[in-house]
């Protein structure tokens, strides 16, 4: 039981209820149990140099207009950066592309240099021969507890074949049609 509060014989409802948040942690090992896939997301900074990371924060908000979203950590170095792009491209991973997905989730490390990307026609980084990459402009942001939310709006598709790169219980595996 996640919050060992609760009462878990539905018999009778306590006389003052007191729910609270779960334990962080709690959340973290529950949440693993989630598949979620894996993606790496590009932007422009201010000097016009391409950065990305490693994400699976990653998810659809409307068909329309076309919205998807994201989280980054406030404690990311490179947070001012996204909220200064003006958007940002979701590339959705390959599961033959582990090797690129834990080099954009390194700190600090050259993540383009030996890298396939061009740049996509919204302005942003768009990495080679993934799943799926989809370019966006910046929609809005949000505050989300200790993440920031991004929301872009998709100007530009680009779909491909292969087996997704999936996150599962803190491993990064194949999701297996």
């Amino acid at each position: 039981m996640l919050n060992p509060e609760a009462n878990s014989s539905g018999d009778e409802m306590p006389e003052e209820p007191s729910v609270r948040p779960v334990d962080p942690m709690a959340l973290r090992v529950a949440l693993g149990s989630f598949l979620t896939g894996v993606t790496i997301v590009t932007a422009r900074n201010e000097q016009g140099e391409p950065y990305g990371l490693t994400v699976n924060s990653f998810n659809s908000v409307s068909l329309n207009p076309p919205l998807v979203l994201w989280s980054l950590d406030l404690r990311n170095d490179k947070l001012d950066l996204f909220r200064k792009a003006g958007g940002f491209t979701v590339n959705v991973m390959r599961a033959d592309q582990e090797d690129l997905i834990w080099l954009f989730a390194r700190a600090e490390t050259e993540r383009f240099a030996d890298t396939d990307w061009h740049w996509g026609v919204s302005g942003q980084p768009v990495l080679q021969n993934t799943l799926l990459s989809l370019e966006c402009r910046e929609w809005a942001e949000y505050p989300g507890g200790d993440h920031t939310i991004f929301v872009g709006e998709v100007v530009n598709i680009d779909a491909s074949e292969g087996a997704p790169a999936a996150f599962f219980k803190g491993q990064l595996g194949a999701h297996k049609p």
